[in-house]
C-alpha cells in the first residue's frame, strides 16, 4: 500500500495575535508571485476578516526570500488567452480594492523585492515598514509589458513624476528612496522587522476600532474630492463619529485621566 502524501502547504498563512491578524504569503520558491490560487486566498481572507470583530489590524507578508516579486509569469504564459489574462487582471484589482475598501487598517511587512504587483500590493496597504534591504520596482517595461494596474495604486501614493519614473525606468529603488517618495513610512534593520510592524500594528490596535473604520473609509473618500465636498465628508464624519459610544467613552476618559475602555460602538 502506497503511503498517504503530504498535503499541499496553504499558499497563504494566517496568525492572529491579540487584536491583529498576520497573512503570509506562502509561496517562497516562487517568491511570493501572485497566482490565482493565492489572490483567491487573499480575497477570501480579507472578505472574512472584514466581519471579525476580534481582529483589528492586518498586517501582510511574505514568506522566504522576498514580500512579493508580481504576478507569476509562467502561470500567465502557460494559459494565453485574453479571457484569462481579463480575468486575471480583474482579479486583481478586486483584491486591492478590497484592501482600501477593508475597514481595518492593513499593514504591509516587506523584506526582499517588492515588485510589479508586488510593488502594487504595498501602495495598496494604508502602511508599509521595510527592512533596510527591501527593494522596489514596477519592472513590468523591462519585459515589454507595463505595470498599468500596479500604476493605479503606485500613483495614488507617491507624486506622478515619481510613479512615471519607476514605471517608465523598471529600476529597483531601496527603502531610503521608497520612504522619501512615500511609498512606505518606516524603515528598521531586517533583523527589528517583526518587532517593529508587531509594535505599530498593537499601537494601532489598541484604538477604537469604530473609529479606525469610520476613519479609514473618510481618508479614501475625501482624497478622490474636491476641496469643497471633502470638507462637507468630513464634517458629516465627524458629527456621524461624535454620535457613536466610543467617542463618549474616549472624550470622557480623556478628561478623567483615565484609560478608555472601547465596545466598538
Amino acid at each position: 500500500m502506497n503511503a498517504p502524501q503530504p498535503a499541499t502547504e496553504a499558499v497563504l498563512l494566517r496568525r492572529d495575535v491579540d487584536a491583529v491578524a498576520y497573512l503570509t504569503m506562502n509561496r517562497p520558491q516562487a517568491r511570493n508571485a501572485l497566482s490565482v490560487d493565492l489572490m483567491t486566498a487573499l480575497e477570501a481572507e480579507l472578505e472574512a476578516l472584514a466581519q471579525d470583530s476580534t481582529v483589528h489590524v492586518v498586517v501582510i507578508g511574505g514568506a522566504g526570500p522576498a514580500f512579493c516579486a508580481g504576478h507569476d509569469l509562467r502561470e500567465m504564459r502557460s494559459k494565453p488567452d485574453r479571457a484569462v489574462y481579463e480575468a486575471l487582471f480583474s482579479q486583481c484589482s478586486r483584491l486591492m480594492q478590497r484592501i482600501v475598501a477593508l475597514p481595518k487598517p492593513v499593514i504591509a511587512r516587506v523584506h526582499g523585492v517588492a515588485t510589479a504587483a508586488g510593488c502594487q500590493l504595498v501602495a495598496s496597504c494604508d502602511l508599509a515598514v521595510a527592512a533596510d534591504t527591501a527593494r522596489f520596482a514596477t519592472p513590468g517595461v523591462n519585459i515589454g509589458l507595463f505595470c498599468s494596474t500596479p500604476m493605479v495604486a503606485l500613483s495614488r501614493a507617491v507624486s506622478r513624476k515619481a510613479a512615471m519614473e519607476m514605471l517608465l525606468t523598471g529600476e529597483l529603488i531601496d527603502a531610503a528612496r521608497a520612504r522619501e517618495l512615500g511609498l512606505i513610512n518606516r524603515i528598521v534593520a531586517e533583523s527589528e522587522l517583526d518587532e517593529a510592524v508587531a509594535a505599530l500594528a498593537c499601537q494601532i490596535a489598541a484604538k477604537s476600532p469604530l473609529t479606525l473604520a469610520i476613519g479609514k473609509e473618510a481618508f479614501y473618500r475625501q482624497a478622490e474630492m474636491d476641496l469643497a465636498s471633502a470638507y462637507r465628508l468630513a464634517s458629516e464624519t465627524m458629527t456621524r463619529n461624535m454620535m457613536a459610544r466610543d467617542a463618549a467613552e474616549g472624550i470622557d476618559a480623556f478628561l478623567a485621566k483615565r484609560h478608555p475602555v472601547w465596545t466598538g460602538s
